[in-house]
């Protein structure tokens, strides 16, 4: 589907009435990446996956920061009427949701962040140079995305990864516009939230997997700590795909939090 304006597409089922919730997704992903999810909660609510601007039949920003990306999501729920959605960000998507609640707190109902960061640290930190030299130097070296997919979508993962999902993962992995990963790489650089986790004061999940490099578990642990209404919940043997490799785990988790926040 494609919103009124044209500029974003998106996968959406359930009742049009329903509470909207809203799933972002990650650098190497796309709106398909949370089909199951998508299909699990359309029951009890409108549930909504967009194609970051970029991606998919989204429209690409003219010019990418963590910042214009949160306006894009602002004018996505504008677009689609929904009013309190509950907001599923997985990685930069997780990114984004914080950014847009530093502006927008009292518009969301609830949010969950699945394996993200409130901060990539220095722009000009060695760890993040070697992070996104890490990954853009193959595409500087002349690989594809298509080429890369199943080496990126392998070193994302944890422990025995359901198989359906990492053949989704490394087609979406591999259906990322070059130029999209390469501006999302770099929309990371100097992102930096930490000092607004104390003001999030809605209803929040923190999702994390025991074998997540990119977004560590010992780390969303201790953001948990800042945020006054987190809850906090680690998958056991899961990578930075949670939700593609873990499908149902993912999925309970996420049904538990939708419904102790639906009760409220």
């Amino acid at each position: 589907m494609i919103t009124n304006d044209g500029r974003f597409a998106y996968e959406a089922a359930g009742d049009p009435g329903a509470t909207p919730l809203i799933f972002l997704h990650g650098i190497g992903g796309a709106a398909r990446a949370w089909r199951q999810q998508v299909a699990r909660f359309s029951n009890q609510f409108r549930a909504i996956a967009w194609d970051m601007p970029g991606y998919g039949g989204s429209a690409p920003l003219a010019s990418v920061s963590i910042a214009a990306l949160a306006d894009a999501l602002q004018q996505f729920i504008e677009q689609l009427g929904a009013t309190r959605p509950i907001l599923v960000g997985h990685s930069i998507g997780g990114m984004i949701v914080q950014k847009w609640l530093a502006q927008s707190s009292k518009l969301a109902r609830a949010v969950v962040l699945a394996q993200t960061s409130p901060a990539f640290g220095k722009a000009d930190g060695d760890w993040q140079k070697s992070f996104i030299a890490a990954r853009l130097g193959p595409l500087d070296r002349g690989e594809t995305m298509k080429s890369l997919a199943p080496s990126l979508v392998r070193e994302l993962v944890g422990d025995d990864p359901d198989p359906k999902g990492m053949e989704l993962a490394r087609e979406c992995m591999g259906s990322v516009p070059e130029a999209s990963y390469r501006a999302m790489m770099l929309a990371l650089i100097g992102f930096d939230q930490r000092n607004s986790l104390k003001d999030i004061s809605i209803p929040t999940l923190l999702l994390s997997g025991s074998k997540d490099n990119n977004a560590p578990a010992p780390m969303m642990a201790k953001t948990a700590t800042f945020i006054p209404s987190a809850e906090y919940v680690e998958l056991t043997g899961a990578g930075h795909l949670a939700n593609l490799e873990r499908p149902d785990a993912f999925d309970e988790a996420l049904g538990r939090f939708l419904n102790s926040v639906a009760t409220k």
